[in-house]
């Protein structure tokens, strides 16, 4: 338990990053649901689409240090294979 002022605010910051964090890692795998419900509907317009859409949030996520930079981009290339492939 938190018992000097210091690290009473480090758990009071600590609990709203982790709310804001939650909030942007969800945000992100919506978009990522989108694409992959695109794909499996065998829709090439639409997956592109949500592909597009995605791209700048998972970028996003990684400026904020939500996801690792080389694992935002190994997601975004397995969904581009993906999508490519429906043609």
């Amino acid at each position: 338990m938190a018992n000097t002022p210091q690290s009473k605010k480090r758990a009071r910051q600590n609990e709203k990053r982790f709310a804001v964090n939650k909030a942007r890692r969800s945000r992100i795998r919506t978009y990522l649901r989108k694409v992959e419900e695109a794909i499996e509907s065998g829709d090439q317009a639409a997956a592109t689409a949500a592909l597009k859409a995605a791209q700048p949030e998972l970028m996003r996520g990684v400026t904020k240090g939500v996801y690792h930079k080389n694992t935002a981009s190994r997601k975004m290339s397995r969904l581009a294979s993906r999508v490519k492939s429906l043609a």
